[in-house]
């Protein structure tokens, strides 16, 4: 296999990773308000409703959608509850460890190890979270005009839009109040930029660092061996490179 060749496969493999990652927490998010809310009733049941919204917004397949609220109606459903865990890495470099399981010890001592094998290390709760601010997070897969999403956006009633460029090229990232993502979304969707874009909550730092290649390269083999992880569903960082 050529240089470029292994460079397309490997980066299909991250997307699929990718892609495997979100339907699987989707998945166990709808067990979760299914089994909390006591119906499998989108209707009746709000945050069901809402989450099966998401999903199919993120791309999730009505198929697994439909397998998860099975799931949890079976006697054997696991409880999943969330857990957010924080460490630090090499150079300056901090992590947001998400995790959603059903089995919190677990889950618990597989990040701790992954961490500590990897020379990071594990740090206190809140330590590392009040450097960063929780927003919504809406990933696009076109270059946006950003006067004509403003618009749509006030429109939509959101009052907090911030557009920056993707991290692939000819993509776009709008970043808002967590309480207006749906809202955003909506003015995403009004100027028919919904298909194939990707809402959620993410946390960005106030002061993002940029490490050497050595300290990134570091930090990166434990973001990677965490996201290799069934429980882990994201891994949020400070670096800027």
């Amino acid at each position: 296999m050529g240089r470029a060749a292994a460079v397309r496969a490997a980066t299909k493999g991250k997307t699929d990773a990718k892609k495997a990652k979100v339907n699987a927490y989707y998945g166990k998010k709808i067990i979760m308000a299914v089994k909390q809310g006591g119906s499998a009733d989108p209707i009746a049941n709000r945050q069901l409703g809402e989450l099966i919204k998401a999903a199919k917004q993120n791309s999730v397949p009505v198929d697994n959608i439909n397998r998860a609220i099975k799931r949890a109606t079976e006697k054997d459903a696991g409880d999943f509850s969330e857990a957010t865990f924080e460490a630090y890495g090499f150079g300056g470099a901090s992590l947001i460890i998400n995790v959603l399981s059903d089995n919190s010890n677990r889950s618990t001592a597989d990040v701790k190890t992954a961490v500590n094998k990897l020379k990071g290390k594990m740090a206190e709760q809140g330590s590392v979270l009040f450097m960063y601010d929780l927003k919504g997070k809406i990933e696009i897969p076109a270059v946006v005009d950003e006067e004509e999403l403003l618009m749509a956006a006030i429109d939509a009633g959101v009052e907090d839009m911030e557009l920056v460029e993707g991290d692939e090229e000819g993509t776009s990232i709008v970043y808002t109040d967590p309480k207006e993502t749906s809202a955003m979304f909506d003015a995403v969707k009004a100027i028919g930029l919904e298909e194939g874009s990707k809402m959620g909550l993410a946390h960005i730092s106030k002061a993002p660092v940029e490490c050497t290649e050595e300290d990134f390269d570091k930090n990166m083999a434990i973001i990677e061996a965490l996201e290799e992880l069934d429980d882990v569903d994201s891994v949020e960082h400070n670096m800027s490179n």
